[in-house]
């Protein structure tokens, strides 16, 4: 199917296979008024859908919370009493000693009805993963998930119940037996990478800011996975200040490649933006642009290889109004086949309404950052760029060599040339 342009005049598609999973119960999943990770993000991020006509005609899919038995798929019993019990033992807890399963970390203070917010996140991707497979949607999108970093008994990285792991459970005991997980968060997808680390019917990939610069310090070339799943774990560690062209150079010499050996049903992807140059905890340089290039760019390998199946959800991003909007505005275009012209204004509406809640706040203009995503393709081990300077030499260098790590642990795996660019 075609995109149809979300511009002035406003085009929409009449393509019902594809949804937007969606619940005001997402905003309750709030850690405390300061912490990075607000729900205002997504708030913000739906008023902006909604006024540019991104969601015209859309009617969007209200999840339930995940059940107990639901998250018994990749939690422990003992995990999620404790999630439950969290709000009467208080806010935070002052003794990191005492800290349990992670629940009062200064990452992740207890706030009231934790148990039911998190479930409610893991609800909204298990009713996409669903839609999905009972044949009644192509793509869906859940910006409300992407809890990547949450382990089987313990709370990660502001993240409770690892919702994207439990719908890719579900997903393998209701007809699908091959399923490609693809990260482009700023952080490793650890949660999920330790999930399926032995399972080789779930192939994880992750695009991440090198372990050595960023918590939780894991996501290792050579983390490739285990036993009879060794080479289905695919990570491509990147350094601070990697821009648009080098992260979709990485991108394109990794994963389409693995994507085709592996040949997945389904692709599911953690969409979060916190890769943005304006993000206040890591340091990569990604565009609006950029980021949306990386979401058409997954959705274009679901045509390919999985007769278009796309499951996406959100994840980090902590620009809450200037970036996450605006990037996750363009995911829901993406998953529901519209586009948005990154230089389509901002409407003057939503820009009122945010000015009401944070007036010193230098609103951006327009849909895009005017970011450059006409990336050099990777032609294999020393190739150069014509033209190019020093310091773009310098820059392209690093990322090959993170390209040719992560190649040669993988691809052999997988049954690939790591040499060879074609593959």
């Amino acid at each position: 199917m075609e995109d149809s342009a979300i511009a002035s005049p406003l085009r929409t598609s009449s393509n019902r296979d594809d949804i937007v999973v969606w619940s005001a119960d997402y905003l309750s999943y709030r850690w405390s008024d300061d912490h990075p990770m607000n729900p205002t993000r997504l708030e913000l991020t739906m008023a902006l859908a909604e006024q540019i006509g991104v969601l015209e005609g859309v009617e969007l899919v209200e999840p339930n919370a995940a059940s107990d038995e639901e998250l018994l798929r990749i939690h422990t019993p003992g995990y999620i009493e404790a999630v439950k019990r969290a709000p009467d033992k208080g806010k935070s807890i002052l003794d990191p000693d005492q800290v349990e399963h992670g629940l009062g970390s200064d990452d992740n203070p207890v706030f009231e009805k934790m148990h039911e917010a998190s479930a409610m996140l893991t609800g909204g991707s298990l009713a996409a993963a669903r839609e999905i497979a009972a044949g009644r949607a192509r793509r869906a999108v859940s910006i409300g998930g992407g809890m990547h970093h949450a382990m089987p008994d313990w709370a990660s990285g502001f993240c409770v119940y690892n919702d994207a792991a439990v719908a890719i459970s579900w997903l393998l005991d209701n007809g699908f037996d091959r399923i490609a997980y693809v990260d482009v968060d700023a952080h490793h997808g650890d949660g999920v990478q330790q999930a399926f680390l032995h399972d080789p019917r779930v192939l994880t990939v992750s695009l991440h800011q090198h372990p050595a610069t960023l918590w939780p310090n894991t996501g290792w070339s050579s983390e490739v996975g285990s036993g009879a799943a060794e080479g289905t774990s695919i990570n491509i560690p990147l350094l601070p200040g990697t821009g648009d062209r080098l992260w979709l150079r990485a991108f394109h010499a990794i994963v389409p490649g693995a994507i085709g050996a592996f040949r997945p049903q389904i692709i599911v992807s953690q969409c979060g933006v916190d890769s943005h140059r304006e993000d206040p905890l890591a340091d990569l340089a990604l565009t609006v642009d950029g980021q949306n290039a990386a979401f058409l760019a997954m959705r274009a390998l679901a045509d390919e290889h999985s007769e278009g199946r796309w499951l996406a959800v959100g994840g980090g991003g902590y620009g809450l109004v200037r970036v996450v909007p605006r990037a996750w505005t363009h995911l829901i275009a993406a998953a529901l086949g519209r586009s948005v012209d990154p230089t389509l204004p901002v409407p003057d509406l939503w820009r009122e309404r945010v000015r009401a809640m944070a007036p010193s706040i230098d609103l951006p203009q327009v849909m895009g950052d005017g970011g450059d995503i006409d990336f050099p393709a990777w032609d294999g081990p020393g190739g150069a760029v014509e033209g190019s300077t020093e310091a773009a030499d310098r820059a392209m260098e690093r990322v090959d060599s993170a390209i040719i790590a992560t190649r040669r642990a993988c691809f052999p795996l997988l049954g690939l040339d790591p040499e060879d660019p074609r593959d």
